[in-house]
Parts: structure tokens; sequence; C-alpha cells
């Protein structure tokens, strides 16, 4: 068992504080706090959408297949979801998502089957070849996320997922 590596020192210097410590100097009117935070968050946001991309590419997978793959496989058996409940999950256009499905259906990895309760509509269902692919692409994405996180002990990635809930609540309520 390998030892979980500590945490970088307060003596330690990223790009972000070369940045504050410019502005700071260029801008001493201005609070810059937030930038020691969310330039951190859109640094490592870059880093987490490289890795989600290399773990999909190597799976055969755009980003965007691997969502609409990943909402069709987290709905559990049968894997099943009506193209307007793709469009709430995905965040897409009416249009996207036919053309999304259109071209993961031409690949085998989802196909059109009736609705069971409305034989005027569709669902859209995972293949075993897209269940098999998106699968294999999230434990590859995992890895890739295990080891970014691997700086930080349990106990802190705990806080700082409640942290970063915090934050992003609020975007996330449905407007009144």
């Amino acid at each position: 068992m390998t030892a979980e590596p500590q945490s970088p020192q307060p003596s330690a210097t990223d790009e972000v504080d070369a940045l504050v410590s410019a502005w700071s100097r260029e801008r001493p009117d201005l609070d810059i706090a937030p930038l020691e935070v969310l330039s951190r968050v859109t640094r490592l946001a870059r880093h987490l959408d490289l890795a989600r991309r290399e773990s999909f590419e190597t799976h055969g997978l755009e980003p965007w297949e691997f969502d609409v793959l990943a909402a069709l496989r987290r709905e559990g058996a049968p894997y099943t979801l009506s193209p307007g409940r793709l469009l709430q999950v995905t965040l897409v256009t009416s249009g996207t998502m036919t053309n999304r499905i259109d071209r993961l259906a031409s690949q085998g990895l989802v196909e059109r089957a009736p609705d069971p309760h409305d034989g005027r509509s569709v669902q859209v269902r995972l293949t075993a070849s897209g269940r098999r692919r998106v699968d294999d692409a999230l434990t590859d994405l995992l890895d890739h996320e295990r080891a970014i996180l691997a700086a930080l002990p349990p106990q802190e990635r705990t806080t700082l997922a409640g942290l970063l809930r915090r934050l992003t609540l609020p975007f996330e309520q449905p407007e009144s």
C-alpha cells in the first residue's frame, strides 16, 4: 500500500499566485481574493477537460457521446430514456439531440425503440455495445480523476466536495 501524497506546503506557489501578485501590484485598489479560488477552479477545469477527452478518446468517444451514453447507462436496465429527457439531462437543443442520437445509432451504440406507453413516441435505448463502451470509458475516466485527486487525503476530498456543492447549488436551482 502506498502512502497518500502530502498536501502542498503553504510555501509552494503556482501560476495563480503569480497572477494574484501581479494584479495586487497593478490594481491595489481592488479586492482580488476571488481570483485565489476561482482562477484555480478554472485551471483545474481545464485539466479535468483534458483528462476526460483523453479517457474518452481512448475508447473512441467524443465527450458529447459519453454524456448521452452515460445518461442512458445511469438509468439502469433497460437503459432507455425519451429524447426529451435526454435533452434535459444533457442540456442541448432538440435538433442537436436528434443529430446525436442519429450518429450514435449509426455506430450501433444506441437504438430507437417504440415507447411502450405511447405508440406515437420513441425511446432511446443503450445497446450492449454502447454499454460496454461507456462502462470502459467511465472506468478509465475514474482512474484519471483519482490521480488528479491523489494529492488530497480522503477527508480533504470530502470537505472540498461539500464546499464546491455550496458554490454550485445556486446555479442549479430552478428559477422561480
